[in-house]
């Protein structure tokens, strides 16, 4: 997991799971830019290949906790398979999710 900044916020890009083995530190960290930077909280989750009920429990805490700080989590470039899951369970209607782009040619 990588963390940069911008001028509208921070950046974290998540690695390829986020389930039972590796929310509590991805938990930690999300929790910690939350707390310590600026503007939107954006979460790459391009390379995202699974995500389990915890995953989604470390997306919904750390939503609450940028909230409670006035903050926003923005979740960015959002795999077909994880947007299904974020359908299914309609946390797609409480967590922001950037539009995606399309490159023209």
């Amino acid at each position: 997991m990588r963390i940069r900044g911008n001028l509208k916020g921070q950046v974290v890009r998540l690695g390829s799971r986020l389930d039972a083995g590796t929310s509590a530190g991805v938990r930690d960290r999300l929790h910690e830019a939350v707390r310590t930077g600026d503007g939107d909280l954006i979460i790459d989750l391009s390379e995202l290949e699974m995500i389990d009920a915890t995953g989604l429990g470390v997306l919904v805490g750390t939503h609450r906790l940028a909230l409670d700080v006035g903050r926003r989590v923005v979740l960015r470039a959002v795999p077909p398979r994880v947007m299904r899951v974020l359908a299914v369970t309609r946390l797609n209607r409480i967590l922001h999710v950037e539009a995606a782009t399309v490159a023209v040619a």
